[in-house]
Order: C-alpha cells, then structure tokens, then sequence
C-alpha cells in the first residue's frame, strides 16, 4: 500500500486527502463542543498566554485560566480555580510528555478538593494531533495546514 492511502475498516483504500479531511473535520467538532462548554460557564485551563491567544483565536469566548504565566505555582492555581466558585474545569494542556505530566499532577489535585477535571477535550485533541502537534497553541496552524491540503477554505475566510 502506498504511503498517500490508508485501509478503513471495511479493507477499502482510501486517499489521503479523505482521511485528512476525515481528521479535520473531527478536530473541528471537538472544538465547536470546546467552544459550547466554555459558553455554557466551564473554564478551561490551559498552560500559558499562546495557548489562551490560539483559544481565543479559534472562537472560545469563554473563561479560560492559565496555569503557569507570571510565575505562579500549582498551589497558587489551585487556589485560584478554588476561588473562583465554579466545580467543573476543562484541563486542556500540551499533548506531549510534559503536557500529559502536568495533566495529571493538576487533575489529581483538583480531584482531592473535591472539584470535577475534564480531559475529555484533551484525550480526543491528543488522540488526533499528538503525532503532529506538541502542544495547544500548534492547533491554529495545524487546522491552516489541514485545511490547506485537502482543499477546504479557512472559517476566517467565510
């Protein structure tokens, strides 16, 4: 089989172009149920200010927290999301190595002050992307390749 095709389940070769289409139109779902969460009163946490920008860039108008901008510390952000009154949090941080850490340091923390994580946002993106993007603020620029490649135009652009 050639490197542009992939088999689906029913042993079909289908054209790359499909399957990245395929992929971004996931990406693109995820991210409209990301943007309704956040309307719906869910903060998301993320690491730092370019991943708070590419949110915003993306269309989440929502609150979002970041975890680690002006040197602030796991128990200065605990304290934070404490503060803030809200029990559940989308936890959207980096989808490598350190990213997956800190991802699960934050969310055992947050579970021992009895307030609910939410990875589902982050195991579907890290599912997708992971291969191709390290971290949350690679998201733009990867859903501009992928739209780039198989044709579609840019939702700025519409």
């Amino acid at each position: 089989m050639s490197r542009c095709h992939k088999e689906d389940s029913d042993n079909k070769v289908e054209p790359l172009s499909t399957h990245l289409r395929g992929k971004l139109e996931k990406i693109e779902q995820i991210l409209e149920c990301l943007i309704q969460e956040s309307s719906s009163g869910v903060p998301i946490i993320v690491e730092g200010d370019n991943d708070f920008q590419t949110l915003r860039h993306l269309g989440v108008q929502g609150k979002i927290m970041c975890a680690k901008t002006g040197g602030k510390s796991r128990l200065d952000l605990l304290s934070q999301i404490e503060d803030s009154g809200v029990k559940e949090f989308v936890l959207l941080f980096d989808f490598d190595r350190r990213g997956k850490e800190w991802t699960e340091t934050v969310k055992e923390s947050l579970e021992k002050a009895q307030l609910k994580p939410d990875l589902t946002f982050w195991n579907q993106l890290r599912s997708l992307v992971s291969r191709e993007v390290k971290d949350v603020e690679g998201l733009d620029a990867y859903l501009e390749t992928l739209r780039k490649k198989t044709g579609q135009v840019p939702l700025n652009d519409i």
